[in-house]
């Protein structure tokens, strides 16, 4: 106390001039319209830029919850397309059942690879959220693999960054497809192999699963066509595809479930 005492004595002449300066300065801007509205203007301008920078700092704080909302939102919208039997893709009804074919469930990548030959994933969801073996694992962009196994809370995905994923795969524009491989490279790019050589192609073509098989529906987006070139016997083409995911940032993803899979491998084990 006694120091806050010894510094208005020592700087009485200072602090009685700014105070005088203060209230000299309130009267000008009280009696004078124009000196009003240019404070009023100013102290609008500052309190306006504290206003959005506490604004965007709450919202890059809010980051986190918005983007759970927004995934729990998309899994419902996912959810609801597959119900009403509709090409995610081209948006016509392809199924007109009250069953819907395909069920979505949200996950968090917790392990990323992709430098080796063989790649997998890890995601945050396992058996108690009906996450099982065979099941396709997406962004909202395109494929990211295939469930291998399961734990109760965990799953491991074997990425379509492995020398052992065969994916079936094709054309957005026709009905030619192939088996979706990667060559071990370039971690955003995969090739296609055995498109037949009447398959109409050109650089930019949009590539897409087709449904083929009981794990991904028809239209989930792949890439597009880098270049391509005919095999060694002229009789199939092999493409390079730029995926439209960047394999090396995936945060969260989506477990597609396909509910008639069972009735379907049934009828195709008859003949076995």
């Amino acid at each position: 106390m006694q120091q806050i005492i010894n510094f208005l004595i020592r700087n009485k002449h200072s602090l009685l001039f700014l105070l005088l300066l203060f209230v000299s300065i309130i009267f000008t801007i009280q009696s004078h319209s124009y000196h009003k509205s240019k404070f009023v203007s100013s102290t609008n301008f500052i309190s306006g830029r504290i206003y959005r920078w506490q604004h965007s700092v709450s919202d890059y704080f809010n980051l986190k919850t918005e983007n759970k909302r927004l995934l729990e939102e998309n899994e419902r919208l996912h959810n609801i397309v597959s119900a009403m039997g509709v090409d995610s893709i081209s948006a016509t009804y392809v199924d007109t059942t009250f069953a819907k074919p395909f069920s979505y469930t949200k996950a968090r990548i917790l392990k990323n690879d992709y430098s080796k030959i063989d790649n997998y994933i890890l995601i945050n969801k396992g058996e108690k959220d009906s996450i099982f073996p065979d099941m396709g694992i997406i962004t909202d962009k395109g494929i990211i693999g295939i469930v291998e196994n399961t734990s109760k809370n965990y799953s491991r995905v074997i990425s379509i960054l492995n020398s052992n994923s065969r994916i079936n795969a094709g054309l957005k524009k026709s009905n030619q497809y192939g088996s979706l491989i990667w060559n071990g490279k370039d971690p955003n790019i995969v090739q296609l192999e055995t498109v037949p050589r009447q398959a109409i192609l050109k650089e930019g073509d949009t590539i897409i699963t087709h449904g083929r098989s009981t794990i991904f529906p028809r239209g989930i987006g792949i890439g597009t066509i880098l270049n391509y070139k005919l095999d060694q016997n002229k009789s199939y083409y092999l493409i390079d595809v730029k995926l439209f995911n960047d394999m090396t940032d995936i945060g969260f993803v989506y477990a597609i479930k396909n509910n008639n899979a069972e009735e379907i491998k049934s009828l195709e084990n008859l003949d076995l």
